[in-house]
């Protein structure tokens, strides 16, 4: 099933450093699950993150993603994977400005066609207003924080992906945003059927996912 993930011996290791970042013998979530990862400033969550959306390399292992080992994919391969399969969503958006927020959203369908189809235009939009974007052709430098950070979401369900990443993506808003963010998150992952990954400090958030792990001394614990 799309979404499924299974982690076999996965180590990470930075050139030049003894020992491993992290290493995980094994890890297994059904498709449409939702986890929560915690752990001190330094323990590696990023770098895992990374790993599993196939931007960092890692040292050894494997990352199959409903069978698909990640690991073994040539370059344009796993770029396609990652533009079909998986939507990122990061703490600080990431957003392009002068574009508007409609225009952010549709980047994705633009790195893989000249311009957006009909359809994807329409979506896009349907996706803006779900995420309570009422003007999507305001400019990203016009919207405040918390709105931007919806639009980065909107942008990250633009295909529908099976596989949803979010780094912190709460971190740098203000108490009612990050509530609002965070519960937006769970409600589209269930709704698009994606498996959400969330790396995370806040507990608020982390209570919303179906299980908590810990990276902490180089390990993945619940």
């Amino acid at each position: 099933m799309r979404g499924t993930l299974r982690i076999s011996d996965l180590r990470f290791r930075f050139d030049g450093q003894a020992a491993d970042l992290f290493a995980i013998s094994s890890l297994q979530l059904p498709a449409g699950a939702t986890l929560g990862i915690r752990g001190a400033s330094g323990a590696g969550k990023t770098t895992l993150l990374h790993c599993l959306a196939g931007i960092a390399s890692a040292t050894a292992g494997s990352i199959q993603w409903a069978g698909t080992d990640i690991t073994r994919l040539p370059a344009t391969e796993l770029t396609r994977w990652r533009q079909r399969q998986l939507g990122l969503v990061f703490q600080d958006f990431h957003l392009v400005e002068g574009l508007s927020a409609l225009g952010n959203v549709l980047l994705p369908a633009c790195f893989s066609a000249w311009r957006a189809s009909p359809a994807q235009r329409e979506h896009a939009a349907a996706l803006l207003d779900r995420v309570g974007i009422t003007i999507p052709t305001r400019r990203a430098e016009l919207l405040s924080r918390g709105e931007r950070q919806r639009v980065a979401v909107a942008r990250a369900l633009l295909f529908s992906p099976a596989v949803l990443l979010a780094d912190e993506p709460t971190a740098s808003l203000d108490p009612v945003h990050r509530e609002r963010i965070g519960a937006l998150l769970g409600e589209l992952a269930r709704e698009h059927g994606s498996t959400l990954i969330v790396i995370s400090h806040e507990e608020h958030l982390l209570g919303q996912m179906q299980q908590v792990m810990e990276l902490r001394e180089g390990g993945l614990h619940a």
